[in-house]
């Protein structure tokens, strides 16, 4: 639960400031959407740990497999999309 926290704050930190991590600003070239796959990959262990200690209402096991995958997966793609290199602007002359 507290990497999924990390993770939503690492998104939310790239969404309002455009800020990553050392490591991967090279990498990135579309902050924003890196900020969304970020927030989606966290609020999964969230989601998760709130099931797992009963906070919230208990949905059943299939529901829950394939919300939080998709969730997962969703922010996986966004996160990888925000790493492609731009493609390059043709100029005419």
């Amino acid at each position: 639960m507290v990497f999924g926290v990390l993770l939503v704050a690492l998104g939310v930190a790239a969404l309002r400031t455009g800020w990553t991590l050392p490591w991967a600003r090279g990498r990135v070239t579309r902050m924003r959407m890196y900020g969304w796959g970020a927030v989606l990959v966290g609020v999964n262990p969230v989601v998760q740990g709130l099931f797992y200690f009963r906070i919230a209402p208990d949905l059943s096991w299939n529901v829950r497999f394939f919300s939080m995958n998709a969730l997962l997966f969703t922010g996986l793609l966004l996160i990888g999309v925000a790493q492609m290199r731009l493609p390059r602007r043709r100029t005419t002359d």
